[in-house]
């Protein structure tokens, strides 16, 4: 995958769940969280072949191989595909307003002094939060159309995906 794409698989999925650290640590933080998080999602399997094709595609690849993989993760039924669209129309737009502003953050990140990279992290978070505030009334209609069962396993799908973010961020014992 080049760089700009990891960049953007990064970004997006950290814009649109939550996570992320402070100022010049951003990158390293959001490619540690890359991996385990998508689009208020679980993490991806890594053995996932077509995801890992879509991210090496770019961008809009992997949005797209996201929601169908939650798709059928989350057994969305034929009466739930009204909520669902609105659900994968909310990632599509959230993965799109990211873009210009993962992008511009790559290209000059060898250039930008420090006051730049806070402003450049201000404006993905501000993005992030926006992006939530869309995402989670469309999840929540979606979710509050599902049986126990897929409830079940939504929940679960989320904290695998928190636990396996602690994971990752938990300090090695020494």
């Amino acid at each position: 995958m080049n760089n700009l794409a990891r960049l953007f698989v990064t970004m997006t999925a950290a814009v649109l769940i939550g996570g992320g650290a402070f100022a010049s640590e951003t990158l390293a933080a959001t490619a540690q969280h890359a991996e385990t998080l998508a689009q208020t999602t679980p993490a991806p399997t890594p053995a996932a072949t077509a995801q890992g094709q879509a991210k090496n595609a770019g961008p809009t690849a992997y949005v797209e191989t996201r929601i169908k993989e939650l798709h059928q993760k989350l057994h969305i039924t034929a009466a739930q595909e009204d909520a669902w669209n609105n659900v994968a129309q909310v990632m599509r737009e959230n993965a799109q307003s990211m873009e210009p502003l993962i992008h511009d953050r790559f290209e000059n990140s060898a250039t930008m002094t420090a006051v730049d990279d806070l402003r450049s992290y201000s404006a993905l978070a501000d993005a992030h939060a926006e992006g939530l505030k869309k995402f989670i009334p469309a999840f929540e209609q979606l979710y509050d159309s599902m049986s126990d069962a897929q409830k079940k396993n939504a929940d679960a799908l989320f904290r695998n995906r928190v636990h396996h973010s602690r994971t990752k961020a938990a300090p090695a014992a020494q």
